[in-house]
C-alpha cells in the first residue's frame, strides 16, 4: 500500500498570482534571491542538456555505462572518471555545452535589476551573457578541488571573466553564484560522484559556501523559479545555500509533477509552493 503524500498547501489560481506578485515586489527590492534552475534556460530552446537526466543521457551516447549509473548525471561522470581520466570528464561537459545559450526574456529582465545575487544551479552560461552589459558585477562558481592541487572550493570571476578575489567580490552590485560552476568563462564543473563527497563532507558547516553569498543571503528569502528537488544532492544544495537566510521562501511548482520527497523537503525547508506554470510566471515576474 503506498504511503499517503505529506500534506502542504500549495498555492493556486488567484491566490498563487497574487503571491508572486508581492515576492516580486520584495525582489525588486533587494529583499528576495532569484534561484534559477535549469528549466530557465531551457525556454531557451537551445540543444544543450537542460535537466541531470538529459545530461546522463548525453553522456550514455558517449560512453558504455553501467545499468547502476544510467540516467544519473553524477554516477555518469564518476564512471567516466574512474575508468578514464578526469580530462575526458571536462572535455564531454565542454561538449554538452559547447551552444551558447542565449538568454531568455526572464533572465535579461533579472540582469536589468541591481539585484544583490542571482544564483544559478545549472552549466549554462546564459545567464552570464545576460549579465554582460553591465559592468558592476561578478560570479563565484563552485569548482571540483580533484587534481588541481589547491585547497579551495569556489573561484570568483570578474564581469570580462578574468580571475578574481573575495575582496574586490564585496564591492559588486550584484553577484552571480553557480554553485555547480558553469561552461564560461573557464570549464568549472563541478559532476561526478567524487566532486560532491568532497563537497557534502564539509556543507553543513559551509565551508564550501563563500563568504559573499553568506553576507548577501543574510536577512533576505529565496524564490526558487524552474527548480526540481527530485534528488537528493540537490535538495541537499537548495538547503545548503538557503541556510541561515531570511525566513520566507517561495518554489514555482506544477502540482502534479511533485514528488513526496519534494513535498517533504519543502516542508521541512518552510517553502510555499506557488503553482503557476513557468511561463505564466516569467510573465508576472517582468512585468511586476
Amino acid at each position: 500500500m503506498n504511503a499517503p503524500l505529506p500534506h502542504i498547501d500549495i498555492i493556486r489560481q488567484a491566490d498563487a498570482e497574487a503571491l508572486l506578485k508581492d515576492v516580486v515586489a520584495k525582489l525588486k527590492a533587494g529583499k528576495v534571491v532569484p534561484f534559477l534552475g535549469p528549466a530557465v534556460s531551457e525556454q531557451s530552446g537551445a540543444p544543450v542538456p537542460m535537466n541531470p537526466e538529459a545530461l546522463a543521457a548525453f553522456f550514455g551516447t558517449k560512453v558504455a555505462l553501467p545499468r547502476r549509473a544510467k540516467g544519473n548525471a553524477w554516477a555518469s561522470a564518476q564512471h567516466i572518471e574512474s575508468t578514464r581520466h578526469r580530462n575526458t570528464v571536462t572535455t564531454l561537459m565542454t561538449e554538452a555545452f559547447a551552444t551558447p545559450v542565449a538568454p531568455t526574456p526572464l533572465q535579461q529582465h533579472l540582469a536589468s535589476l541591481p539585484l544583490p545575487m542571482i544564483v544559478d544551479s545549472w552549466y549554462d552560461g546564459a545567464m552570464r551573457t545576460a549579465l554582460a552589459g553591465r559592468g558592476d558585477w561578478g560570479e563565484v562558481q563552485g569548482i571540483t578541488r580533484a587534481h588541481i592541487g589547491e585547497d579551495r572550493w569556489y573561484r570568483f570571476y570578474d564581469a570580462d571573466g578574468g580571475e578574481s578575489d573575495r575582496e574586490k567580490a564585496s564591492g559588486w552590485t550584484t553577484l552571480l553564484y553557480k554553485p555547480h560552476g558553469g561552461i564560461t568563462p573557464a570549464k568549472n564543473f563541478l559532476i561526478t560522484d567524487a566532486d560532491y563527497v568532497e563537497v557534502l563532507t564539509d556543507i553543513d558547516i559551509q565551508t564550501p559556501i563563500p563568504d559573499t553569498v553568506k553576507d548577501r543571503r543574510t536577512d533576505r528569502g529565496f524564490l526558487f523559479i524552474g527548480c526540481r528537488f527530485n534528488d537528493q544532492l540537490l535538495r541537499t544544495y537548495g538547503r545548503q545555500v538557503i541556510k541561515r537566510s531570511g525566513s520566507e521562501h517561495y518554489v514555482l511548482v506544477e502540482p502534479d509533477t511533485l514528488s513526496k520527497n519534494e513535498l517533504k523537503f519543502f516542508i521541512a525547508e518552510r517553502l510555499t509552493p506557488i503553482a503557476i506554470p513557468l511561463a505564466r510566471a516569467t510573465e508576472i515576474i517582468i512585468g511586476g
